[in-house]
Parts: structure tokens; sequence; C-alpha cells
């Protein structure tokens, strides 16, 4: 029985001194976690922010010219098709625009009767064709990195696009005292500000159809809110669902309110209040 009591004695002596040392240790790397996390947003006056929010249709179109020309380069967009970019709420393109824009892609299809892939022209119905093969193929061409699929991306990144602009527009020179990794870029928005993507963007490399100046801040705004439509396309047809659910419940309220008033009136005029 004393055997037994050393023993329960030491095991519980044990745990207490693991507990405590686990606590120091979380005490010890959340300053430098809390350190390597923090980053820099900059926040912009999107035309879809708030509940009365809507896409503008001219920078959506303007956004997929900049994630054709430059992101699709590296970055897949699979859950999003050619037909999606002249649906009411998002870039409204022309439908001779929208098949124009799906030719201009080559889609692997297949197999055939000889059981092989093979290339066409794209159709409205496929969705953006993938820039790699498998992800095997994008490490490769990547220096090991692998490039994320964006279509979703402004709603899986705290901050949405704010976070995807200030991302774009967050390069610059590392501060004297931090050491980089071999290949990686520094960043301000990005966590723990090494990001293995190169700066993408530049003045002048995208050539706009509109008087919309072509600089590097406007390239980030216009491709931000183009990835905020991919991942979030319902966003107008949402807001005015809210907007009439609000207005038929004011006017519900209003109704109750009178029914309330007129039956009351006619309930004391049947039984006016007795005195005491």
């Amino acid at each position: 029985m004393e055997n037994d009591k050393r023993i329960w004695r030491a095991v519980s002596l044990g745990a207490i001194a693991g507990v405590a040392g686990l606590m120091a240790l979380g005490a010890a790397v959340a300053p430098s976690l809390a350190a390597e996390e923090e980053v820099e947003l900059k926040h912009v006056d999107w035309s879809f922010s708030g509940p009365f929010g809507m896409y503008n249709q001219p920078q959506l179109q303007r956004g997929y010219q900049v994630y054709k020309t430059v992101c699709a380069n590296c970055h897949s967009m699979d859950l999003v098709s050619f037909r999606n970019l002249g649906e009411p709420g998002g870039p409204e393109f022309s439908e001779a625009a929208v098949k124009a824009l799906a030719e201009s892609a080559q889609v692997t299809d297949g197999p055939n009767d000889k059981g092989e892939m093979f290339k066409r022209e794209g159709r409205p119905s496929d969705r953006f064709p993938a820039p790699f093969a498998n992800e095997e193929a994008a490490r490769a061409a990547n220096g090991g990195a692998y490039p994320p699929d964006l279509s979703v991306m402004a709603k899986a990144r705290e901050g949405g696009a704010d976070y995807l602009y200030s991302l774009l527009t967050g390069y610059g020179e590392k501060p004297e005292d931090m050491e980089m990794s071999t290949g990686m870029h520094y960043n301000t928005a990005f966590p723990g500000h090494q990001i293995a993507m190169p700066p993408p963007l530049a003045d002048g490399v995208i050539p706009y159809t509109d008087d919309t100046e072509q600089t590097v801040d406007n390239y980030a705004k216009d491709v931000s809110a183009f990835l905020m439509w991919a991942a979030e396309p319902k966003l107008e047809q949402r807001h005015l669902l809210g907007h009439r659910v609000i207005i038929f419940l004011f006017v519900f309220a209003i109704i109750m309110f009178l029914a309330k008033k007129a039956v009351w009136k006619r309930v004391n005029k049947d039984h006016p209040p007795t005195e005491a």
C-alpha cells in the first residue's frame, strides 16, 4: 500500500511538472507566434461592402483581364466556368464575348475513341483550365511552392478583398534586422512576411481598354474585386433578398400593430373597464 502511494505521488508530481512545462513553453512561444502572424492590411472602400453593396461591373471585367493575363499563369480557378462571366451580378460579358473568351482557352478533354486525352477549344460550359496538370507539376515550376486555387480565396482568408489587395501591394524592402529564407520575398500583408510568390504586378503590364490608369494599385483593386465575386457570385441577389425581407417585416409589423389596436378598441367598447 505504501509503495502504491509513492507511485501515485510520483505520477502526480510528474504530471504537474509536465503541465507547468507546457504552460511555460506556450508562454514563450506565444509572443513569437504573435509577432510572426502580425500583418498589415489596407482597407478599401469597396462598392460591394455593406448591406447595400453591389459589384462594379467594369471593375469585374478589368479584374478578369488581370487574372487571365497574370494570375492564371500559376493559379487555377477550378470552381468557375466561362459561362459564369455572363451571368447577372457578375462581370456580365455578352454572350458573344463569353464564347470568344472560352474559345481562346485550350481545354483538356477525353478520352477519345483511342483512349487518349486531347486538347480542344473551350466552351462556355467549361471551367477555367488549370495552368498545370497536377500539383507536382505546379511545384516543379514554382521552386517547390504550390500556387493555391483562387476560386474562393477571397472568403478563405481573413480580411477578404482587403487581404488580397494588401498582399498584391504589400511587397517592399525587408527590415535590416530580418533574415529571409532563400527564394522568399518580403510582404507586409503575408503572415510571417515571407512569401514565395514574387511581385506579380507592375505598372503598365496590362493594357486596359477604358480610361482607368494602368497602375499596380488599380490592378490589385480590380483583381481583388473579381476574386471576391468568384468567391461570392450571389452577393447582389442575397442583398436584394435581405432588403425585401426587411421591407416585408416592416410592413407586417405595421399591419399587426394596427390590427392589435382595432381588436382592443372593439374589446374595450364591448367591455368597458369597471370602476373600483
